[in-house]
This record gives structure tokens, C-alpha cells and sequence, in this order.
């Protein structure tokens, strides 16, 4: 990141973090990263059901701030997976905060299992 950043509204923190992870889906996608997903119908898989549209522009969004990378898996068609930045790792105990939080207030609510892959990757 360079030292002359430019803010959207404002230098506030909050309003910085919320202008990237504020929307409905990029926590989610972010949660899935967390959980090990890495490859596009392994995101569209998830229960929320996010549309191809948005999470293409929201993997594209994460990718342009520094908390995902994209890296090919297959050359024809080409397709890649996506795999947290040492930044993005940076957000798992935020996640980690809001699931406390979720499970102490929303009784009944459950954490969702890490994603095992093969040798493969």
C-alpha cells in the first residue's frame, strides 16, 4: 500500500473497513477463504447462494485491496483459485470476534467446517 493513500469518505478506520467489507456478501467470501475454500463453485456452493455475477466482482474487489490472490490450476479452460493475502489472513480473528459475538447473542447459530483438500493443492 502506498504512503499517500487516498480515502473514499473518510480516514476513519471504520469507515476505511466498511468501504471494502461493508456490503452483504465479501465477509461471507471472506469467511469461506478462512474456511479453505479456494475455487469458484466450491464459493458457489455456499448456503447463502451468492450469484455468479457478484462474487466474480467481489473476488475481483478483495483481489484489488491486497486480502486475496488469484493463482491458475488449469490451464484450458483457464480457471484459477483464490487463496488469502497475509493481509486478508489478518481478518480471521475479526471473524473469529463476530462468530463469539454471533453464537452468544443468536443461540442456535453455528460455525460452518474448515474445507479439507487432497495433495493436489
Amino acid at each position: 500500500m502506498n504512503d499517500k493513500m487516498t480515502f473514499k469518505r473518510s480516514c476513519c478506520p471504520i469507515t476505511i473497513v466498511l468501504d471494502i467489507l461493508g456490503d452483504k456478501w465479501t465477509l461471507l467470501v471472506i469467511r469461506d477463504l478462512v474456511l479453505g475454500k479456494r475455487r469458484y463453485q466450491e464459493f458457489l456452493s455456499s448456503p447463502e447462494k451468492i450469484a455468479s455475477n457478484i462474487l466474480a466482482d467481489r473476488l475481483a474487489k478483495l483481489e484489488a485491496a491486497g486480502l486475496v490472490s488469484r493463482r491458475p490450476y488449469q490451464q484450458k479452460p483457464a480457471r484459477h483459485e483464490y487463496l488469502l493475502t497475509n493481509k486478508g489472513k489478518g481478518l480471521e480473528p475479526v471473524l473469529e470476534a463476530i462468530i463469539a459475538w454471533g453464537q452468544k447473542h443468536y443461540p442456535g447459530s453455528k460455525r460452518f467446517p474448515r474445507v479439507e483438500h487432497g495433495k493436489e493443492g
